[in-house]
């Protein structure tokens, strides 16, 4: 068991406390940087500071002392492109120029698979090209760029590419999905459904990041994508969530070009919830190869996409009343449906 504090940005969020509980059970210290307060039980247990990593004085104060840092914090794609330039990028800058300052041991990027833009082939390994959809992609390539050149600098910086994870506290755009299955909606796939479409759980992408914080350092410096080992089609993942749910309904095939030119119009309208690299890429294969990951840090991931997506729903049932009424722009909240509200009436 190693010691010492760990800071977490973006502590608030669906993977921040995922991250904070899995640290603790580890036996860490941790503190939390979020403009969010940290309103979970583990707030005892924390050093849980209310700031924005934009802003240079919070950030050098919540480094004080602090051995590790894993930036999590980012403005999601449902933000304004401004928004999401000054966070992603010039938040990730100030962290690094202060994780340097302090001598930070081992400074941990979260960034996305989304970095890749639209798949052209599978899998998807890290030195592929990089063409990220949407001001959220482009932001990530960026602070991808700023991590490496403070690499070179001295610091030890391990970049994660994961798959869009799924497990307890998620909801955002997965939140359609459970909430239809339990409504017991049938619920739309674009195209066939039989395109194979990875995911990943959070508890693997939690381990991944502590083995970037444990390892010898000439293995975890380094770029790696993070995605389920057992993965199934979009058919399939959909229809898990269907099947638990229990009301006999079935995925509906949609053609998938009408399709994705009426979610462009709605999302220029602001009436759909869902953005580009959303639609655009749901009908795609959509794997990443995790050899790196196997190699390196000698890790696979354990939940299949079945499982990770049945732990999401079962949590989403048990907490659906907490936030019914409630909307935002991150992972904890659901996203308003917009026309999507209207539209599942026909499924």
């Amino acid at each position: 068991m190693i010691g010492g504090c760990c800071l977490v940005t973006g502590g608030s969020g669906f993977l921040g406390i995922n991250l904070v509980r899995h640290l603790l059970a580890e036996g860490l210290a941790v503190r939390s940087l979020d403009i969010a307060p940290f309103d979970y039980p583990e707030r005892r247990r924390i050093d849980a500071i209310l700031g924005d990593i934009r802003d240079a004085g919070a950030v050098d104060r919540a480094m004080q002392g602090v051995r590790f840092v894993v930036h999590c914090a980012a403005a999601l794609p449902l933000a304004s492109e401004a928004e999401i330039v000054s966070t992603d990028v010039g938040g990730t800058r100030v962290l690094l120029e202060a994780a340097l300052r302090h001598r930070i041991e081992r400074f941990v990027f979260i960034s996305s698979t989304a970095v890749y833009g639209i798949p052209d082939h599978v899998p998807i390994r890290e030195g592929d090209a990089l063409q990220g959809v949407g001001p959220y992609g482009q932001a990530k390539i960026d602070a991808e760029r700023l991590c490496t050149e403070f690499r070179a600098r001295g610091l030890c910086v391990s970049i994660l590419r994961p798959k869009s994870f799924v497990g307890p506290e998620r909801l955002g755009a997965f939140e359609l999905l459970y909430d239809w299955a339990y409504e017991g909606r049938a619920f739309p796939v674009l195209g066939r459904g039989d395109n194979a479409y990875q995911l990943l759980d959070v508890e693997d992408l939690c381990r991944v990041i502590w083995l970037c914080l444990t390892l010898e350092r000439s293995l975890v410096e380094e770029t790696f994508n993070v995605g389920a080992s057992e993965f199934g089609t979009m058919r399939a993942n959909f229809q898990a969530v269907l099947d638990r749910a229990g009301h006999g309904r079935r995925v509906v095939a949609l053609p998938a070009r009408p399709a994705v030119l009426l979610l462009r119009l709605l999302a220029a309208l602001k009436l759909s919830p869902l953005y580009r690299w959303i639609y655009e890429t749901a009908d795609h294969e959509s794997v990443v190869s995790i050899e790196r990951l196997q190699s390196r840090l000698g890790f696979t991931p354990q939940y299949s996409n079945r499982a990770a997506l049945l732990r999401n729903y079962d949590w989403y049932v048990a907490h659906r009343a907490e936030f019914q009424g409630r909307h935002g722009v991150s992972h904890r909240l659901p996203w308003k449906h917009g026309v999507l509200r209207l539209a599942k009436h026909v499924f």
